[in-house]
């Protein structure tokens, strides 16, 4: 049915009228479906939703005027166009009713066939034009809903789920999506109407045998068709039965292009190739912007290991273990940092946590370490040490703070001094499993004079440092969750690696950067 014809309700209680304006339509090649009453048109309109309701004013149950109020009080059939015909309300008043009460044209007889027509005609063009535009609106709307929920997407996966999905859903067909995941592997997702995605096996090339028919080397949008033999050539383990209209985009050339592609029955029309092709182009976008994460998030890593410590020194008497975690939605470097130092008879051990995630607070981390190793080439003072580096933070990086706690162990006699600036207390596990008292100010926000913390640690005790990130939830309180790390220590175990393991596992996956020390006394 093109936009010259439409299905049309004829209600009328006079058949002779009704046959007339009936026998009009069906010469201009409408559908026509008659009715007598207004109830029955009403119930008709629910039904059968036509195109157009010419209706008579005078009806034997309910007046035209209220039936055409009652369709356009209706949200599912509110945009179905009414004519009312009348041959006795016919002054300038009862069109004026009839407008105002709903109708979308007011006829009154005699009525020329022409002029019908032409009234006709030009009711269904207004409303198929503004239904035509309420749908782009709508598909519009979606399309954005649709990009959204993919530069949303917590992986790579999930991204191509929700473009395969979403492309089904907004054209209403079977649809694929190929796409270079950011280690080099081809992925394929296809979703029909009303299911979710799943993956599909696919062979390694078939994204370059796409490319040499459509879009080449070159970067760029190419929107194309293939015919069914072509495309079991190209994608030979496909299970697609009809035509392909499909998109290919590549943001800059020597990427990857990816492909989405819809199973074509019947041709797509202009506005459907519109919308794939940019729903395209978001999804183009979206897998660069995941390639991109995932190339900073490696080279932020590479950057953060390679400011912490290469390798823990062995020390007789003394078992250490430990942790680094990065967020796992964090592209920028952290403060986190640890380190383990080996100084004669005596290991010096430090955690601590520099305020923010950027390449500054990384670098700040590596100043403080380098000052902390500079500190004891000569004395070993961990007072000491730590004043100086609340100088080193307050003097060259004014506005910075800093969490750190250093411990300094005799593994031979368990001789042990903690010194705390504003860091999470170690968390001592023996005979149960309790936390230091808490320390000094933290570096970088005043002068000050730090305590030393001398204890006593037997063969056997653990000793625990981490930083906030482990435990910090926005959800829940700080002392509950430090709470639920000391649960954790009581039950240490042998096996100190597993249980550091353990631990971090209790927690589940971070926010914030995790650095963890686990040291044990243990028989020389």
């Amino acid at each position: 049915m093109n936009d010259e014809t439409a299905t049309v309700l004829v209600v009328d209680d006079v058949p002779a009228k009704r046959h007339m304006l009936a026998s009009w339509l069906r010469h201009a090649g409408h559908r026509v479906v008659e009715t007598r009453g207004g109830e029955e048109a009403l119930a008709v309109v629910g039904t059968l939703r036509p195109d157009l309701v010419v209706i008579g004013v005078r009806t034997p149950d309910l007046i035209g005027i209220e039936v055409c109020e009652k369709i356009k009080a209706n949200p599912g059939t509110a945009s179905i166009p009414v004519i009312q015909v009348s041959g006795n309300a016919v002054t300038a008043s009862d069109r004026a009713e009839g407008l105002e009460r709903g109708a979308d044209a007011y006829l009154t007889e005699p009525i020329q066939p022409e002029e019908f027509a032409a009234t006709v005609l030009a009711t269904l063009r207004y409303y198929r034009a503004l239904q035509r535009a309420e749908r782009m609106a709508a598909r519009l709307g979606e399309l954005a809903e649709i990009t959204l929920a993919m530069n949303e997407a917590e992986d790579f996966e999930r991204l191509l789920s929700v473009a395969a999905e979403g492309c089904s859903r907004l054209l209403g067909r079977y649809s694929r999506v190929l796409a270079v995941t950011p280690d080099g592997k081809l992925h394929r997702f296809a979703a029909r109407p009303g299911e979710h995605a799943a993956a599909r096996p696919v062979h390694p090339d078939t994204l370059d045998r796409l490319s040499t028919i459509s879009i080449g080397e070159s970067a760029g949008v190419r929107v194309f068709d293939i015919d069914t033999e072509t495309w079991a050539r190209v994608v030979p383990d496909s299970d697609v039965i009809a035509h392909v209209s499909g998109v290919l985009c590549r943001t800059k050339a020597g990427r990857p292009p990816v492909f989405l592609g819809v199973e074509t029955g019947s041709p797509l029309d202009g506005e459907q190739l519109s919308l794939l092709r940019q729903l395209g182009q978001a999804l183009a976008l979206a897998v660069d912007a995941a390639h991109a994460y995932a190339e900073q998030h490696m080279i932020s890593l590479t950057l953060q290991r390679s400011l912490l410590p290469t390798e823990i020194p062995r020390t007789p008497g003394l078992l250490v273990s430990v942790r680094y975690r990065p967020a796992v939605d964090n592209v920028e470097v952290g403060g986190d940092f640890y380190e383990v130092l080996s100084l004669g008879d005596r290991v010096l051990v430090a955690l601590g946590d520099v305020q923010g995630h950027s390449l500054h607070a990384a670098t700040v981390m590596a100043e403080l370490r380098n000052a902390l190793r500079a500190s004891v080439i000569d004395v070993v003072d961990p007072a000491r040490s730590m004043a100086l580096l609340n100088s080193v933070l307050r003097r060259y990086h004014p506005g910075m703070t800093a969490t750190v706690c250093l411990l300094l162990i005799d593994p031979a006699t368990g001789e042990s001094q903690i010194v705390n600036a504003g860091h999470i207390p170690p968390l001592l596990a023996g005979k149960g499993a309790a936390y230091h008292r808490f320390g000094n100010l933290l570096l970088g926000v005043a002068d000050e004079r730090y305590r030393v913390d001398r204890v006593l640690l037997p063969k056997g005790a653990t000793v625990l440092l981490f930083t906030d990130g482990l435990i910090e939830d926005r959800d829940k309180l700080l002392d509950e969750s430090l709470e639920i790390a000391r649960q954790q220590a009581e039950g240490v175990g042998d096996d100190l690696e597993g249980f550091c393991d353990r631990l971090i596992a209790t927690f589940g996956a971070r926010e914030d950067d995790v650095a963890l020390v686990a040291l044990r006394r243990v028989p020389l």
